[in-house]
């Protein structure tokens, strides 16, 4: 009988595979015996995490490839399941922020550059939109497989500065539910769409943001674990476990949920 969280022999794909926290769920997943198919905008990155899974003795390829082309995904596409038959978990790890859609301490809403705003919003949203309809078509003729999208704290409570992300980052959850529901009602029951919505880690995008050279916070770095229950940022494995079980049997019922990974921000009132 198999074990309702074994994941051995599953193809997974990564997109931002190369980044800090695809890469850390791509070797965490690859110790579960799953195959990794890295996708990330440059090769250096790609090729870094794809070594670090293969020196573990764990089986992983890497492409580099644009999130925002769906001929590039599509090609990527074809080779994975050349080369391994199937794909049966999507990671949507790709994303990012640009200074002009992000407000300053000294701005307001009026400085946003709207050509920024755009970029952003096609990156986390677009970014995500098109690999989980290239490879969500792969899962609708294999009947199965999991998607998961990645949100942010960003969208339920206004953080603010970060007026591109946030906005970006909310289609994402609309988009999660809405595909959540379109595969299960046309594709069956065996294709299930979720989301994590990470609260704050420190990485090299925000480690100014919240840390002093020294190590100390920074004054947004104060708010958020005054705001933050368990009183300290989270660490990029902690969300492996989530995911671990978004893609496994265990979670077969569980489709069109975003799931917070927060250390209780999304649940504390600040009182």
């Amino acid at each position: 009988m198999k074990k309702k969280f074994d994941l051995s022999n599953r193809v997974a794909v990564i997109t931002g595979g190369g980044g800090a926290l695809g890469s850390c769920i791509a070797q965490s997943l690859s110790q579960s015996g799953v195959k990794i198919a890295i996708l990330d905008l440059t090769d250096s990155a790609v090729q870094r995490t794809v070594k670090l899974i293969n020196a573990a003795k764990g089986e992983a390829i890497g492409f580099e490839s644009n999130v925002l082309s769906k001929n590039s995904i599509q090609a990527v596409c074809d080779q994975i399941v050349s080369k391994w038959g199937r794909v049966d978990i999507l990671l949507n790890a790709a994303g990012g922020n640009m200074p002009g859609a992000t407000i300053g301490v000294d701005q307001t809403i009026f400085d946003l550059s709207m050509e920024d705003f755009d970029k952003v919003t096609k990156l986390n949203l677009n970014g995500s939109v098109i690999p989980s309809l290239v490879f969500g078509k792969v899962m609708s003729e294999q009947k199965e497989g999991a998607i998961i999208n990645y949100s942010s704290m960003s969208v339920d409570r206004v953080i603010t500065r970060v007026v591109g992300y946030s906005a970006s980052k909310a289609g994402i959850e609309n988009f999660t539910r809405w595909m959540a529901v379109e595969m299960a009602l046309k594709f069956g029951s065996g294709i299930r769409v979720n989301a994590i919505a990470p609260g704050f880690f420190v990485g090299n995008q925000n480690r100014a943001l919240l840390l002093n050279e020294d190590g100390s916070y920074t004054d947004r770095g104060e708010t958020i674990i005054r705001n933050t229950p368990m009183k300290r940022f989270g660490e990029a494995e902690e969300l492996n476990g989530a995911i671990h079980f978004l893609c496994s049997d265990a979670a077969k019922f569980i489709t069109g949920v975003v799931l917070p990974i927060d250390g209780g921000f999304s649940a504390f009132s600040g009182v």
